[in-house]
């Protein structure tokens, strides 16, 4: 495996293999790697003649530098999980290589917002959008992975692909969990062993739903407030949001029908989880 650290020598990289005619699959993550992270890495590998993972932890998509300061990281972990995966490229450019001055421009959404995360967390998605419309520049990626533990992610990143023509394509992978239903997360570390215990019921509340959907309940009301019912059991997690919504387009739904996405956040003392599941009515 090579690990390259500069945006040069990366292009560099890609040219070569598009002399050779091999396609790229390409995860982007944010490091402290986890089964997530390996399963999308698996997939870019089965499907793809070269895997190229990139490691960076993006100040533009936090606006809480606390939360920035506090994002576990771990190279040499991260480093052994790709090498033993077979990656061919681990990307790990620095923060001063990936924006050497002020940026003069700023990237925003006028569609797929104002709900779910984005509610929360202004700018995020715009440093989201940045950074990848950058990386992809860089990597021209045949295919890119992400997960659909953040499904409103993932929709961004559709918009993303489909509004300014790149070339790639979108493979959504399925959320990967612990035994217990918890969504496999790099923040999960962060939380102490009584919130750790109580956290499956983020994933149970929503998985009741989709059963109470797929049997035919169309009350929003009634779906929503089962899953506050059954998350309020826990005594430390605190619902950040609960939301109903046509997918991908991330919208309000008068009647529930076609792809829905039922989504949650909940904070804990140290970390804030999402979770999600969909459901075609």
């Amino acid at each position: 495996m090579e690990v390259i650290h500069t945006i040069s020598d990366m292009k560099r990289f890609v040219t070569d293999s598009q002399a050779a005619q091999k396609t790229i699959g390409f995860v982007p993550t944010m490091g402290y790697l986890h089964e997530g992270h390996v399963s999308l890495i698996d997939h870019a590998k089965e499907e793809n003649d070269t895997v190229v993972v990139s490691v960076f932890v993006n100040p533009l998509q936090f606006n809480d530098p606390n939360d920035l300061d506090a994002y576990p990281k771990s190279t040499q972990r991260d480093t052994e999980i790709c090498a033993a995966r077979g990656v061919d490229v681990l990307f790990m450019p620095t923060v001063s290589d990936m924006y050497p001055k002020d940026m003069g421009m700023t990237m925003s959404l006028t569609k797929r917002m104002g709900v779910l995360c984005d509610r929360t967390r202004p700018g995020h998605f715009g440093g989201v959008l940045t950074v990848l419309t950058k990386l992809f520049h860089i990597i021209e990626p045949t295919q890119v992975y992400f997960g659909l533990k953040d499904a409103q992610q993932v929709a961004v990143v559709d918009l993303l692909i489909d509004n300014l023509n790149f070339p790639t394509i979108l493979r959504p992978i399925p959320t990967v969990r612990e035994p217990d239903g918890l969504a496999k997360s790099s923040r999960n570390v962060n939380l102490s062993e009584q919130e750790r215990q109580e956290a499956p019921l983020i994933y149970r509340a929503l998985s009741e739903a989709k059963v109470m959907m797929e049997q035919g309940e169309r009350d929003q009301q009634v779906i929503l407030s089962h899953v506050q019912s059954v998350i309020d059991q826990s005594h430390h997690a605190e619902i950040d949001y609960i939301e109903l919504l046509s997918y991908p387009q991330l919208e309000a739904l008068p009647t529930l029908k076609g792809q829905v996405i039922l989504a949650c956040a909940v904070k804990f003392e140290r970390a804030r989880l999402i979770d999600n599941v969909l459901v075609d009515l």
